[in-house]
């Protein structure tokens, strides 16, 4: 994740420390006091789901699917986890509100000083629900909305989805658990960015997670529906000007960018032409410290089955079963010749990627999305967005060379 607020506007958020180093610059409590050491860990409870969105990349379906890792597992599970230090754990699913256990998982990870949070699509939160996952220690719910009603429910298979999940963010907020918004950008959608913040900050949401479309699951289904690199960069530069719009209001926004770390470097870009020279200078350390595109080594999934997978949207490579060997075991197993070539990917970087002086804050963004279209692990991510003179140019502009 990208914090656009931070980045830009110096706004602290819990997660400073976590990914930046910058613990001691925050006035909010720390998710770490230091930058994480151990994979954030996404486990995919269940297959299973109430809608049928257009974009899953865990390709949910609304039955039960075989093999489901039992409560009993989970909680082994948990104690490696907790045990090799994973700093968080995101329940996700499918829907996770559809296991009559996760009240019970939350609890446990909690207990055993993970910090447990969770995606849903929120059309199952009812207040009492929000209330007793609260108290069992959840600490963040994120809620899908994907635009305005329409939209929205086209992308998600059912009529009134949208209705829902904002009765589910009502609920949320209503027993005092941080909530925040996941939204998928495409060209289906697109349009709608500035009104569903306004929209979900009136609501009393005032953290925005915008993910980039990854070829995962359903969503190499539709990657004709992904935005073109131009109306990428507009969108993300959309974003920058709507926090800094809102910050200037004196209205603290956070806003996250995930999923295309070509936006590390248009943020560096972006600072510079839109800021200050020390902005971009700033901005440029701290995505050093962040250290671009986490697959395979910040972020970690596994899925309902126990397989485990590079990132939560890589879900046909298994790096392994927990129900074999510990996940500690299989993330520190670097004679898995795909996981140690991702660990140091930025000496195989092909074309643009390998030539782009930002490669150390970006990494080559998603090698997921440079799989699927190019059949090449490491060439260049589709969806990089930059000009040729950024590629070339962005080092030295970003330290204030001539």
């Amino acid at each position: 994740m990208i914090s656009v607020s931070k980045l830009l506007c110096g706004i602290g958020a819990e997660g400073d420390g976590l990914r930046y180093d910058a613990a001691d610059e925050s006035s909010k409590p720390q998710i770490t006091t230091r930058k994480q050491r151990r994979p954030v860990v996404v486990w995919n409870l269940t297959k299973q789901c109430n809608l049928y969105c257009s974009h899953c990349y865990a390709a949910a379906d609304t039955d039960t699917a075989p093999g489901e890792l039992s409560t009993t597992e989970g909680k082994q599970l948990l104690d490696d986890l907790a045990s090799y230090g994973v700093p968080v754990v995101l329940f996700s699913g499918g829907e996770p509100l559809v296991r009559d256990d996760l009240t019970e998982l939350v609890s446990y990870a909690d207990g055993r000083g993970i910090r447990p949070v969770l995606s849903t699509n929120g059309t199952l939160l009812t207040r009492e629900k929000a209330r007793e996952l609260r108290d069992a220690g959840l600490q963040y719910a994120g809620i899908s909305v994907d635009g305005l009603p329409d939209r929205n429910d086209a992308f998600r298979g059912q009529a009134g989805a949208f209705d829902a999940a904002i009765r589910g963010i009502r609920a949320c907020l209503a027993v005092g658990l941080k909530t925040g918004l996941r939204y998928t950008i495409t060209e289906r959608n697109a349009a709608d960015l500035d009104s569903i913040v306004d929209l979900l900050y009136d609501e009393g949401v005032n953290r925005f997670c915008f993910y980039h479309l990854d070829y995962g699951g359903r969503g190499a289904d539709i990657v004709d529906a992904d935005l073109s690199p131009d109306a990428k960069r507009a969108a993300v530069k959309q974003l920058c000007d709507l926090t800094r719009a809102y910050h200037d209001q004196g209205k603290e926004i956070e806003t996250l960018l995930v999923g295309n770390y070509a936006d590390a470097a248009y943020l560096i870009e972006y600072a510079r032409r839109f800021i200050s020279d020390a902005a971009a200078d700033r901005v440029y350390d701290y995505l050093q410290r962040n250290g671009g595109d986490p697959s395979g080594e910040r972020v970690a999934d596994i899925d309902y089955q126990g397989n485990v997978h590079l990132t939560q949207f890589w879900q046909r490579y298994s790096l392994g079963n927990v129900r074999d060997r510990p996940f500690s075991t299989i993330w520190d197993d670097d004679s898995n010749p795909l996981l140690r070539s991702l660990r140091e990917r930025t000496i195989h970087l092909t074309g643009r990627c390998g030539r782009c002086q930002y490669r150390e804050v970006c990494r080559g963004a998603s090698r997921l999305r440079a799989l699927t279209v190019h059949d090449d692990l490491f060439a260049p991510d589709p969806q990089c967005y930059l000009r040729d003179e950024e590629l070339t140019n962005a080092a030295e502009s970003a330290m204030g060379a001539d």
